[in-house]
Parts: structure tokens; sequence; C-alpha cells
């Protein structure tokens, strides 16, 4: 199961807790009424579908409701951040930077379990 960090609750919930929201930083057209039939049908449903990092928009449904955006590979399902809706796109550098926090934060735990462990 993965675990997701809602960016406004934060903390790290269920997947089923959440609903996938579509592509984030999609910008609505000014004049939606000038754009053909063809240019519309591409704003509404024709997006990027990359094999690797993709941003996305998600709402934590079954929490306290409100949309965010992640980074996640395609690949691995794996989230390099979470952060909230209006914020502009993180650089490759906050990326990585929130990548190894997650990291050295998720490994903390397991090396202190054993570390406890022993006598």
């Amino acid at each position: 199961m993965l675990l997701i960090r809602c960016p406004y609750c934060e903390a790290e919930r269920p997947e089923v807790e959440f609903t996938y929201a579509g592509e984030a930083h999609i910008a609505r057209p000014a004049d939606p009424s000038a754009l053909s039939d063809d240019e519309w049908r591409d704003f509404l449903f024709i997006r990027t579908n990359p094999r690797g990092r993709h941003f996305e928009r998600w709402r934590h449904m079954h929490g306290c409701g409100r949309f965010f955006n992640a980074v996640r590979d395609t690949v691995t399902d794996k989230f390099s951040m979470t952060y909230k809706a209006g914020a502009p796109r993180p650089s490759d550098e906050e990326i990585a930077l929130a990548s190894s926090a997650a990291a050295d934060s998720a490994a903390a735990p397991a090396a202190a379990s054993v570390k406890d462990a022993r006598p």
C-alpha cells in the first residue's frame, strides 16, 4: 500500500484516502468560447503521459477534502513530494531535496528499531 503525504494535514495516510484528479499545472484558456471544437477537446482530454516524473493533482477525499499537487514517478509509483495547490511547480533541486528528506525520515525509524532491539 502506498502512503501519500497530505501537505494540509501534514501526515502520511494510506492511498485509499486519496483520489487522483489529473495532471497538475494545466492553465485554463483565457477565452474558452474562442477555441475551436478541436482545441477545446485537446484542453479537456489530451494530457501528457510521461514515463518517469509526472506532476499530478490529488484530493484527500477521506481526510481534509482539499486538492494538492504531487510529483510522482510513473514507473516506480513513488511520490517524490507533495505540495499545496496554487504553489508553483517545484524545481529539480527542490524535488531532489524533498526525495532525500523523505528517504532519510523513512530509514530513521527502521534504524532506530533495529538499534533498540539490541541488548
